[in-house]
């Protein structure tokens, strides 16, 4: 029989324009229809999308043909992530290379290097103030040591995610420094006025983010005369995204990281991106047109690619960067569930799961659309308490004496508490406090370890696989970042670093210790004890087909103020995930486990049948039961 001759390469891409359109045209047109330039905008556009095909590698060609085949790739159980610097890691990205076997070892599908294109000199808020996003940072190697590193990556099934910056770039990026000689075209690349007023108008309502070591939103550079928005840091200059010669760049940048292996582009800071006089300046309408519209162009010439959206904020704000309404199914893959993590150290402080019951079961779907959540007990980032005014008073508490007590609890300055960690900011207007720490460190082992007490190392190790074992199961792709899996303390090293030293959140950014990762086999130490418990955890997530993330997720709960529950109901059957936030022994009804869905009372964590004492299913200090 004669083999069906191959497609031209312009007709598959006329069929991937065609599929997109969609989503792709009606957003553009909403944002930049009404100028004068849209056609030449729009035949530009095509260009660049058309070359970012017939440039992809034949390699990852065949991975977008899979993709598409497989659209559920990424929500299935066996996706698992680990986040880390590259230097602290192992140094380069050759470094990389040799710790494969470390990463597949744990049981790792899913590898995001933190920032690691070419950044500013000095400060670049840890790689964020990038110049030039078609280079790697030359501390870690060349953009074909990248590709080395993830055509290895592909190669053992693992997928690689990197972050792009959306808001800003550095002020020495060549677009800055082009538009600081004068250059008009670059100047409409970024936010620049020639005198106060509108900044001072614009800052009536806009939120400092960093106002203790970045205060304001603008900077004034005598230089070239010019205010210039500055939302984060005065070396990080906020993009124009009105103005369509940033879009199309940007899909230019998207499209060459996408050709050079790059799975999932961690879209950061996108909730700054469009700017409305009246207004935050976040979240805004356009930005999810806007982020819509960069997600179609990756569908159209690089389809394996999907995006995680960094929006670290309110459930109602965040989950339309997962899609909804107009947008459902079609804006970003992956968005952070910062409520989960937040949620879990409130529980942990309060040995109470009533709270973390109202705010997951109240404000968050059972299901999305195309899309799901990275889960996170730990991040690069610092912990702030986003737990608002109106869920806490549900609970007749007061949301600003929680956000307060959690502060203090997880400083370490609360009567009794077991964490250790630092202040990162202090807002002066609200009185609400940040705070950084590792999650081992928050979780109370530095503070036992430090006074020898070992039945608190015991409970330390425990909180730490609690945690792990929840955002394996809540759906979504949980994340580990960098040495969590062994436990590793808060690093106080970085008050010695000059650039480093304003910020605690370098705290619980530690150097990797291989020495502690080598001994991960002995069963003695709280690191091996951590590691081979979260190993175990990924393995049995990824036995466990209900842990699929388009499996709803549906909180309920037990009457037990202690226990948090939810249940993952999928065609093969329900699991009931059970997890006990106290040290002490809490006991949920078997009657009411079984009413909910359980059938054979066998735990899928455990592997182990469930044993049930006077109609009670008995879970000791801080359990994790995956019921069945």
């Amino acid at each position: 029989m004669a083999r069906t001759p191959s497609m031209p390469d312009d007709e598959i891409i006329d069929l991937r324009l065609a599929r997109s359109a969609p989503d792709l045209w009606p957003m553009l047109d909403t944002l930049y229809g009404h100028r004068e330039d849209f056609a030449d905008f729009r035949d530009a556009l095509l260009k660049v999308l058309r070359k970012g095909w017939s440039d992809r590698p034949a390699d990852l060609r065949r991975l977008d043909l899979k993709r598409d085949l497989e659209p559920d790739w990424f929500q299935r159980p066996d996706m698992a992530g680990y986040v880390f610097y590259i230097d602290r890691f192992n140094g380069t990205l050759q470094g990389i290379l040799d710790k494969l076997d470390y990463l597949e070892d744990l049981g790792i599908t899913y590898v995001h290097l933190m920032p690691c294109l070419k950044p500013r000199t000095g400060d670049s808020d840890g790689g964020y103030s990038v110049m030039d996003y078609r280079q790697i940072n030359p501390t870690f190697g060349t953009m074909e040591d990248f590709e080395a590193v993830s055509a290895a990556l592909r190669e053992r099934g693992m997928s690689l995610c990197v972050d792009l910056v959306l808001n800003h770039t550095a002020k020495e990026h060549a677009w800055a420094r082009k538009a600081a000689k004068g250059d008009p075209i670059y100047q409409d690349y970024y936010l620049m006025f020639d005198t106060p007023d509108i900044p001072r108008r614009y800052e009536q309502t806009l939120v400092e983010v960093f106002p203790d070591n970045a205060p304001g939103n603008f900077t004034y550079y005598p230089a070239f005369g010019k205010w210039v928005w500055t939302t984060f840091n005065e070396h990080q200059w906020d993009l124009n995204w009105a103005n369509p010669r940033v879009f199309l760049e940007v899909v230019e940048i998207m499209l060459f990281l996408a050709n050079r292996g790059v799975d999932v582009l961690r879209l950061d800071a996108v909730a700054f991106m469009w700017k409305r006089m009246g207004s935050r300046c976040q979240s805004e309408p356009e930005v999810h047109m806007l982020l819509q519209a960069l997600r179609a162009c990756s569908r159209i010439s690089a389809a394996a690619v999907i995006h995680l959206e960094e929006a670290i904020v309110a459930p109602s704000e965040m989950l339309p960067y997962l899609g909804r309404g107009r947008h459902d199914g079609r804006e970003g893959n992956l968005a952070y569930h910062n409520s989960l993590m937040v949620q879990f150290w409130s529980a942990l402080a309060t040995r109470d799961t009533r709270l973390m019951t109202h705010v997951l079961g109240t404000h968050f779907p059972e299901r999305l659309t195309n899309a799901t959540y990275a889960t996170y007990i730990r991040c690069h980032d610092d912990i702030g308490w986003a737990i608002t005014d109106e869920d806490a008073s549900a609970m007749q508490i007061s949301g600003h004496g929680h956000r307060a007590f959690l502060s203090d609890f997880y400083e370490g300055d609360f009567p009794g508490t077991f964490a250790k960690g630092e202040l990162f900011q202090v807002n002066k207007a609200t009185g609400d406090k940040r705070i950084s720490g590792s999650f081992a460190s928050l979780a109370g082992l530095e503070r036992a370890a430090d006074a020898q007490d070992a039945s608190g190392v015991v409970a330390a190790v425990q909180r730490i696989l609690l945690g792990h074992a929840l955002i394996a199961s809540f759906g979504g792709i949980p994340l580990i970042y960098m040495g969590d899996e062994l436990a590793l303390t808060n690093d106080y090293g970085y008050l010695d670093v000059p650039e480093h030293a304003h910020d605690s959140r370098w705290i619980h950014r530690p150097k990797m210790d291989w020495k502690v990762a080598a001994h991960r086999h002995d069963g003695a130490t709280p690191g091996a004890q951590v590691f081979w418990g979260v190993r175990h955890i990924l393995a049995r997530r990824r036995a466990t087909a209900a842990l699929h993330a388009g499996v709803p997720v549906k909180v309920v709960s037990s009457g037990v103020n202690g226990v948090f529950s939810f249940l993952r109901t999928a065609p093969t059957g329900t699991v009931l995930c059970l997890f006990n936030f106290t040290e002490g022994w809490q006991r949920v009804p078997e009657a009411w486990a079984r009413a909910v869905g359980v059938v054979q009372m066998i735990d899928a964590l455990s592997d182990h049948p469930v044993e049930t004492y006077d109609g009670q299913i008995a879970l000791p200090p801080f359990a994790r039961v995956w019921l069945t």
